[in-house]
């Protein structure tokens, strides 16, 4: 039988100008104005989920030739991911869009213009989540089911907004608290499926059941070590970080990853009038983020890496 570890990779589709730390300096007005990097980017990473899926299957499944497998689990060996993708950028690289999908990832709303979703009004924020998801679906022609909040800036008020613009899930929740933007949640009565959080049930056309599916962080002794992605991925050494998602995976059975196309882009534009402190957590170590990636899905071949939707159906 296959794994029963769950790897899901996660990707907030955006640009390097379009990061929340460099707000005060790159204004929205000035968007149009940017060198757009990110679809060299994106293909970099749909290029290496690609190159690891072809380097590991080298046996084929003598009933469906089309599918390779993993000699030693039987199961089929394919990094799929979730791409969280700004609708901006859906409007500037509709093509670009329809590559990720084209490729077997799943797609899903980042929002129309990276804006805080706690800091938008109720009738603002289903404006933004309704208009995001018919653009991604009217270029893939396929439905989208998942949200993630910029900065995980999410709140239960958030949440109901969401299931109530026709979503299946949000993956907004990061529990590390020592953020300023990120969301509060309590999450400890609800009912979970898996690593997923049942948030609650309420009338709509397809009767489903909508889903919290946070960042996965490492607890230990009452406390939260950041270990979802993102600038702790490059921040934190290679084997203290692998080493928490060994314990998370033992705990929890999934793991949750996040990053950015920019952070496999060490030649990006800098954004030199930013403080110390944004710059140093935005450019370090980005020439590494790429091998880094790469050795943690190696690490981890014997996981199973799903898309958020994959995982839902598959735990359910």
């Amino acid at each position: 039988m296959g794994s029963d570890k769950y790897i899901l990779l996660t990707i907030d589709v955006e640009d390097w100008f379009q990061v929340e730390n460099f707000k005060p300096w790159i204004p929205f007005s000035t968007w149009d104005q940017r060198e757009l990097r990110v679809e060299k980017n994106t293909h970099r990473l749909l290029d290496l989920f690609d190159s690891i899926k072809s380097e590991t299957n080298q046996f084929v499944n003598p009933i469906n030739s089309i599918n390779p497998i993993n000699p030693i689990n039987g199961q089929t060996e394919k990094v799929e991911a979730t791409f969280f993708v700004l609708a901006w950028i859906a409007e500037k690289l509709p093509h670009l869009v329809r590559e990720i999908h084209s490729r077997g990832h799943e797609v899903a709303s980042h929002g129309c213009y990276h804006q805080l979703p706690d800091k938008l009004s109720a009738d603002e924020l289903k404006q933004d989540l309704t208009d995001s998801k018919k653009l991604l679906e009217d270029i893939t022609g396929a439905e989208v089911v998942g949200y993630r909040a910029p900065s995980f800036a999410v709140t239960d008020g958030v949440l109901k907004t969401i299931e109530n613009s026709g979503y299946l899930y949000d993956s907004s929740y990061n529990s590390f608290g020592m953020h300023g933007r990120y969301g509060h949640l309590d999450l400890s009565q609800n009912e979970t499926r898996g690593i997923a959080f049942k948030i609650s049930q309420i009338p709509n056309p397809k009767s489903q059941i909508f889903y919290e599916l946070p960042i996965s962080n490492l607890q230990l002794g009452g406390l939260t070590f950041p270990l979802g992605g993102g600038g702790y991925f490059r921040l934190i050494p290679v084997s203290v970080y692998n080493s928490g998602v060994k314990k998370i995976l033992r705990q929890q059975d999934a793991y949750v990853f996040y990053a950015h196309p920019w952070e496999f882009d060490p030649e990006q534009p800098k954004v030199n009038q930013a403080s110390a402190s944004f710059k140093f957590r935005h450019y370090t170590n980005l020439y590494k983020t790429e091998t880094r990636l790469r050795n943690l899905i190696e690490s981890f071949d014997h996981c199973r890496f799903l898309t958020c939707k994959q995982y839902l159906a598959e735990t359910n």
